[in-house]
């Protein structure tokens, strides 16, 4: 059997990016930190902590980072069902589900399901979010990072279930300002071509499937690079460039007149999905279940 203790250490590195932090939170020196994982890699003759700023786990680190972090959740959910087994101390236990969420999702409607979550929770139940592109969100779940995702992917990765949550639909939007200096005679692709867009990351290909419907064929369009929810709204109300945007978080200012379609009624509805493990862990259920309310409560 492995020892915990060395378990928790690497655990505890990955998590907080650094020995010097793992030793405090663990309440031990960085050298017993040190020596737990050194101790731990050398019995698995495996690298498991690639020593850097921040300090990262390998692949073989982070697997053991998931069992850890599985079986710290059903420690956490046997103490609650059977009090007696609590230790001095164990009260103070912080439990943390990881999950990786896209950044409009987490912008929209994914913070409304965690208040839920939260609120029938001890003030020990801790949410740790990977933020990536929906369209990568489930390579996390491959890679054993993180127990649930939303994802853009029906098919569940194995090993875990997958839910329908609806579907997050998108608007290309513009100031009038932007609209007036950039497409006077209608939305053409000569005028998409010359027009700046917006982009999240370089994973982002929404502007051109939505060019791509409208025009019949794909168009070079030149990109700013906005890599944060409420920056790329920003920038599309200040007439930075033309972007696709979350219907919920654009629709007051379309009412207002600060924003305006493109072309009205060319939406682009992505479909989402909550893939989590097939473990048997109550709070990832609990999780779970507000994620699904939230989510089919506000997406159509």
């Amino acid at each position: 059997m492995l020892d915990y203790t060395s378990l928790a250490a690497v655990a505890a590195v990955v998590r907080e990016g650094s020995f010097e932090r793992a030793a405090r939170v663990l309440n031990v020196t960085t050298s017993a930190i040190s020596q737990r994982v050194k101790h731990l890699e050398e019995r698995l003759g495996s690298v498991l902590i690639v020593r850097g700023q921040p300090c990262t786990a390998t692949d073989t680190g982070r697997l053991l980072c998931s069992h850890v972090e599985q079986v710290g959740l059903l420690e956490h959910e046997l103490r609650g069902a059977l009090p007696k087994l609590t230790r001095v101390g164990d009260q103070d236990d912080k439990v943390t589900l990881r999950v990786a969420v896209n950044a409009d999702s987490l912008g929209t409607w994914f913070v409304d399901a965690l208040a839920q979550f939260v609120a029938g929770e001890s003030a020990n139940a801790l949410v740790d979010i990977a933020v990536d592109n929906e369209e990568h969100t489930v390579e996390w779940l491959r890679a054993g990072d993180v127990l649930a995702a939303v994802t853009a992917h029906s098919q569940p990765v194995q090993g875990f279930n997958s839910l329908p949550l609806g579907r997050l639909t998108y608007l290309a939007v513009a100031s009038p300002g932007f609209v007036k200096r950039y497409f006077p005679e209608g939305v053409t692709a000569a005028a998409l071509g010359a027009a700046p867009s917006l982009k999240f990351n370089h994973k982002d290909r929404m502007q051109g499937q939505w060019v791509r419907r409208v025009c019949r064929r794909d168009v070079e369009i030149p990109s700013h690079w906005f890599p944060a929810t409420q920056a790329f709204l920003d920038a599309s109300l200040a007439g930075i460039g033309w972007g696709m945007n979350p219907a919920p978080l654009v629709r007051e200012h379309l009412e207002s007149g600060a924003l305006l379609e493109l072309v009205p009624g060319r939406s682009l509805a992505v479909p989402l999905y909550w893939q989590h493990t097939r473990l048997q862990v109550p709070m990832l259920g609990r999780l779970t279940r507000a994620v699904v309310e939230a989510a089919r409560g506000q997406l159509g």
